[in-house]
């Protein structure tokens, strides 16, 4: 073992100082003196040694108060003490360990039993940092690998929440599709009828334009012109409200798409489009925000191939949290003072030709993100949203379906009072 470990030899009498000084550095040790505690303790406020020889009996603060001091302060209590002391009773010795010594040599000392306890110690105080050292790299990688397990068993239970959400909407979009294709047709055919009861009533009137009393009274009571020209409208709205509820069914179907074990072709408009719908009711207005207006700037996109339910799950995150965005400021400032700045999400496409890719940016113009949880917003259970309100796994999730499972890129920018933008991109083929 090379001999460059620091040593601190604190003794009152200077004759002794030199003696043991020549003798441990004709040993290669490195060594510096004091010659009082307090001379010690003060120099052990910039000085780290590997040991220290501390004499006993010294005036003023001898050399147990000394030790006592040392192993009460965390930065020199792990510094191993070896006292130095022509005391030979069991108590000064028991006192000595008790302090926290890790040894003691009897004076007049021997060099070679001296510098035998010396070695020792430095091997001792060695192999403890060493273990130590170990034990905290083992901790470290324990801790990494529990919060690991953590994330993946959480991730697990989110995937198992969407999987069992995918398989409930496409549930609830199948039994509202047959009802709808059932009055859907119901209604065109009702159209049809009124068509044809209209035309006999219009040839009716024209073979007998005087009816009877009776037939003119019951024509004012029931206010026959009003109800042939409002029952068209009616039937027309009818339809259009199921051609609405049809829309979102198939908005359904679409964004649970159920992933297969490859990629498929799939339109990335239709992805988005049918997101927005299931969110339209939280962009309406309400009694603390005005409503979210959504600028749509599409370019002209082919399809690619993709997991389309795992992107359109991107999308609904990437979408909802800048709606919670918006709904966060709505606690903070009065409807007037929302109203003043129009609250916009903007989705922008476009084709990278050259780069054989597509891109996709959603921006907002809320509040904006400090450089500090831009650096973590991607990070497995990071959230900025109250208890209760986000897992912190939304993004990271969003993160690992672009960048591993698609091979693409998901950033974000953001600027304090400037809104955010995340921006994806994503190859055109597997």
């Amino acid at each position: 073992m090379s001999n460059n470990a620091k040593i601190l030899v604190v003794d009152d009498t200077l004759t002794n100082l030199e003696v043991i000084s020549e003798s441990l550095a004709t040993h290669d040790y490195v060594v510096a003196t004091a010659l009082s505690g307090e001379r010690a303790l003060k120099r052990l406020e910039h000085y780290r040694p590997d040991l220290i020889l501390l004499d006993v009996q010294m005036p003023g603060i001898d050399g147990f108060e000394t030790c006592r001091q040392l192993k009460e302060n965390p930065e020199t209590a792990a510094i191993p003490v070896i006292f130095l002391t022509a005391l030979s009773d069991p108590d000064s010795i028991v006192k000595a360990f008790s302090l926290g010594a890790a040894d003691y040599v009897s004076k007049p000392f021997r060099e070679p039993e001296l510098l035998a306890r010396v070695k020792t110690h430095l091997q001792v105080q060695r192999l403890t940092q060493h273990l130590e050292s170990q034990v905290a790299e083992r901790t470290a990688q324990w801790q990494a690998a529990a919060q690991e397990l953590q994330q993946s068993k959480l991730q697990l239970i989110q995937n198992e929440k969407m999987s069992a959400l995918g398989n409930l909407v496409a549930g609830v979009a199948h039994e509202i599709n047959n009802p709808i294709g059932f009055l859907n047709g119901s209604v065109q055919n009702a159209q049809n009828y009124l068509q044809d009861l209209t035309e006999h009533l219009d040839l009716y009137q024209e073979q007998y334009p005087q009816p009877n009393e009776a037939i003119q009274e019951n024509a004012e009571e029931i206010d026959l012109d009003y109800v042939r020209e409002d029952f068209p409208k009616l039937l027309n709205a009818m339809l259009g409200a199921m051609k609405r509820i049809n829309a979102i069914s198939t908005s359904l179907r679409t964004f649970s798409r159920a992933d297969t074990e490859h990629k498929v072709s799939a339109n990335l408009h239709e992805g988005l489009d049918s997101t927005l719908l299931i969110l339209k009711y939280r962009l309406k207005g309400n009694e603390q925000r005005p409503a979210i207006n959504i600028i749509k700037d599409y370019g002209e996109l082919p399809e690619i191939d993709c997991f389309p339910g795992q992107l359109n799950q991107v999308f609904m995150n990437l979408f909802a949290n800048a709606i919670d965005v918006f709904d966060e400021a709505a606690q903070q400032s009065s409807f007037d003072e929302l109203s003043d700045k129009s609250q916009t999400i903007t989705v922008k496409t476009a084709l990278l030709a050259g780069e054989k890719a597509v891109d996709i940016r959603i921006r907002d113009n809320g509040k904006g993100m400090t450089a500090d949880v831009k650096a973590r917003i991607f990070d497995h259970l990071f959230t900025t949203k109250a208890v209760g309100k986000g897992t912190g796994l939304g993004l990271a999730i969003a993160h690992q379906i672009i960048v591993e499972t698609h091979g693409g890129s998901l950033d974000v920018q953001s600027t304090p009072g400037a809104g955010t933008e995340f921006w994806i991109r994503l190859p055109m083929t597997a």
